[in-house]
């Protein structure tokens, strides 16, 4: 497992609203590669995807600007977000 590189930390987002089925996952994948992002998108059970990110401050918030910008898949009504310092260990970003 990698160690996280100093000055990173993991972003956790919680999106909210009409972002399954849509290409949501994909499109947040090419959006956290083009940052330089690690992590992965994952769709829940009750409608969300959860988005896990890890790498520098700067992208990881131009990330969640993303996420929340007006041009998403699908229809995103909420964003709830959190911040932690990076756990290291991922590799690339996938969907799940």
């Amino acid at each position: 497992m990698s160690e996280p590189a100093t000055g990173h930390v993991r972003l956790v987002a919680w999106v909210h609203g009409r972002v399954q089925g849509v290409g949501f996952r994909w499109w947040t994948r090419s959006r956290a590669l083009e940052l330089g992002l690690a992590g992965y998108a994952t769709n829940k059970s009750d409608g969300r995807v959860h988005v896990v990110a890890e790498g520098p401050e700067q992208s990881c918030l131009e990330l969640l600007g993303k996420l929340r910008g007006d041009g998403t898949p699908g229809i995103v009504e909420l964003v709830v977000d959190s911040w932690e310092a990076a756990r290291g260990g991922l590799t690339g970003f996938v969907e799940r």
